[in-house]
């Protein structure tokens, strides 16, 4: 199952977003992320996609869950570990990848979302650990999803 990282950050009372500009997601608002490469651990790897994708250094995080994402029942599954950065050095600039905006917390586009993010979302916002289980049918709409806090990853 492939690893992958996801980092939100928050400062106060706004989240980072960023616009997928190209690639599997495009024209979708998620945070930082992606594949963990041969060599790197997770949180080395949600480090370097922060940094690659809006040029901000990640300096604190904390893990918030892992979630399981199947693109299709019958497709292996996304494992994705999801992290809260807290402080972080830098400006979010906008890259080939990504366009990042600052949201209220209050005002998070979830429809212009992954679909299991509003479910998943809440958890994380409200300094909750879980983990989970989501599924999509091939058009990208979730079908089902399980969903639970977690003291352990």
């Amino acid at each position: 199952m492939q690893k992958m990282t996801l980092v939100f950050v928050i400062d106060g009372q706004r989240i980072l977003l960023a616009m997928k500009k190209q690639g599997f997601g495009k024209g979708r608002y998620n945070g930082l992320g992606g594949k963990v490469k041969t060599g790197e651990n997770i949180e080395q790897a949600a480090k370097r996609e922060a940094r690659e994708e809006c040029g901000i250094k990640i300096t604190k995080m904390h893990k918030r869950g892992v979630l399981v994402f199947y693109p299709d029942k019958f497709l292996d599954g996304v494992e994705v570990h999801i992290y809260l950065a807290g402080k972080f050095t830098g400006a979010p600039k906008e890259t080939k990848e990504m366009k990042p905006k600052w949201f209220k917390l209050t005002k998070i586009p979830y429809d212009k979302m992954w679909d299991g993010d509003k479910y998943w979302m809440p958890f994380f916002l409200a300094g909750k650990k879980f983990k989970g289980e989501f599924i999509f049918d091939r058009d990208d709409r979730m079908v089902s999803c399980e969903l639970q806090t977690a003291e352990n990853f």
